[in-house]
């Protein structure tokens, strides 16, 4: 890949920044001369992760910061000592998301109230802290998933909050205009990372993924943060309130259903039972 520096003299802050989707979407914004701040909770995957962009991009100002995406002091600091690499903040990506299968009527209240911290409060921390730092032509990219729009079943409060996230993309971008900010969201389809590792490691599971994605193949954190960088710089400077699509084609079609994998979670008399609306004994 060429290093156009379409993003020389800029900063960005990133959370999740050691995960697939966000350590790539670091190296996308690091290529094209963007200063980063790195943040996640364990310091030695940070330091892993610096270690080889600064490998690849020996020039490149990366700095790191230790704390939960969730925690409202962390997320300040992290945006903070972004601001601080250069007296400037134009780019906050944050990526923390995720969520686990569960059949609806086994879910609990607490199951929907984390999918929402996760997800949600974690988003919007970053953006809290990052907007006010920032001068107009800043941008805020979330991630989103094929989820938020295409019914999957055994994955209710995930789908739920990131539904949830995306209209919270259009109402933060409302908003903001006015200032000069734009926020937008990436939408992956199923992506290889280390929160869907099970399921590419999964034979059957993937392929049953792939039969719903026209172009043949899952994603790769690569085909996530090329999105992910194209909203966050100039090019995309007439864009805002969207949650655009890298999934493969997964939107023409459907969720797969895994409904074989649940019933080996749970057993499969608890799903038949679940599907006829009634709560297991």
């Amino acid at each position: 890949m060429s290093q156009d520096q379409a993003l020389a003299g800029k900063t960005a802050f990133i959370t999740g920044a050691s995960g697939g989707i966000g350590s790539t979407s670091a190296k996308f914004l690091v290529r094209d001369g963007a200063a980063v701040l790195l943040m996640g909770r364990r310091v030695g995957a940070l330091e892993e992760t610096k270690a080889r962009l600064l490998q690849e991009f020996p020039k490149a100002r990366i700095e790191l910061h230790a704390g939960d995406a969730g925690k409202e002091e962390d997320v300040k600091a992290g945006v903070e000592k972004a601001y601080s690499i250069a007296d400037r903040l134009d780019i906050a990506v944050p990526t923390v998301g995720g969520g686990g299968f569960a059949p609806l009527l086994l879910s609990t209240v607490q199951n929907f109230r984390d999918a929402f911290d996760i997800n949600i409060v974690t988003t919007f921390l970053a953006l809290r802290y990052s907007v006010p730092l920032m001068e107009p032509g800043g941008s805020i990219v979330c991630i989103s998933s094929t989820a938020a729009k295409l019914p999957f079943a055994y994955l209710a409060a995930y789908h739920t909050a990131k539904g949830a996230l995306e209209n919270f993309v259009r109402a933060a971008a409302e908003e903001l205009g006015s200032a000069g900010i734009r926020v937008n969201a990436v939408r992956p389809g199923l992506t290889r990372s280390d929160a869907t590792g099970p399921m590419f490691g999964s034979e059957a599971i993937l392929k049953s993924f792939i039969a719903e994605f026209p172009l043949g193949r899952a994603g790769e954190p690569e085909d996530i943060a090329a999105a992910v960088r194209y909203l966050a710089g100039p090019e995309s400077s007439w864009v805002t309130g969207q949650s655009f699509a890298v999934d493969g084609g997964n939107e023409i079609r459907k969720n797969p259903d895994l409904s074989d994998m649940v019933a080996q979670m749970i057993g499969a008399d608890k799903l038949a039972t679940l599907k006829r609306g009634k709560i297991p004994g």
